[in-house]
């Protein structure tokens, strides 16, 4: 399958109605596209605090390292757009748990991976709504040393992963950027060769909708995570 282009990430989202989880991304940008029903997106930066409502036609754009979690308000449709062929999807991605999950690598994933028994997509948005809680306390008096001391555990946590997660940026944002320049070159030269392979190619879902952090999910991204950990 050939990828996005620029080599993004596509996920169809369903709000779960109880809120989604609180998490971030390290490495990858991550868009809303707000196609249906209504909500809102809570966010929490070193900026601060933050709610913007979603209604059809909402665009949000989240950084790295902005923890976030969407909050359904009847019937919340989102597309979501991801930097890396959905590398959210497939790892980049660290829960708000409280301090002693996130002690270990181990101790979060007893919480986070729900192909654990009596693991829950209920069960692990509260423990994250547990820490969440206290940095978003913290945060809206004026204090931001929970939130920075979270976002050393989650560099932690995702540590041993970065050489992974290098060859997905090369092999997806690296080989887009590549091409274009390849194709750039060839049009500078009068070459159309390239164009031999044009045509068109219907995307279909990596597989059927599955429980995600922020509510049911519909991949269509080009790599595939191991745990049951869903971006959003």
């Amino acid at each position: 399958m050939r990828s996005f282009p620029g080599g993004v990430g596509l996920t169809d989202l369903r709000a779960y109605d109880g809120g989604g989880t609180p998490h971030l991304h390290l490495v990858c940008s991550e868009t809303y596209v707000v196609i249906g029903g209504s909500g809102a997106v809570e966010t929490l930066s070193q900026a601060g605090p933050a709610r913007i409502p979603l209604e059809p036609g909402t665009v949000v754009t989240f950084a790295p390292g902005t923890i976030h979690r969407a909050v359904n308000d009847g019937d919340l449709h989102v597309v979501v757009v991801m930097d890396n062929s959905g590398l959210p999807e497939a790892g980049d991605a660290v829960m708000t748990f409280p301090p002693e999950v996130l002690a270990t690598r181990e101790s979060y994933d007893a919480v986070a991976d729900l192909t654990v028994p009596g693991n829950s997509p209920e069960r692990r948005r509260e423990r994250a709504l547990e820490g969440y809680s206290a940095l978003l306390r913290a945060a809206q008096e004026g204090d931001l040393r929970p939130f920075e001391t979270f976002l050393r555990a989650a560099v932690r946590l995702i540590a041993p992963k970065l050489d992974d997660w290098r060859d997905v940026v090369e092999r997806s944002v690296g080989a887009s950027l590549e091409r274009s320049l390849q194709r750039l070159r060839a049009l500078r030269a009068h070459d159309i060769g390239d164009f031999a392979s044009a045509g068109h190619e219907t995307i279909e879902p990596s597989g059927a909708r599955t429980p995600g952090m922020c509510g049911l999910l519909v991949r269509y991204d080009a790599i595939r995570g191991g745990r049951n950990e869903g971006a959003e």
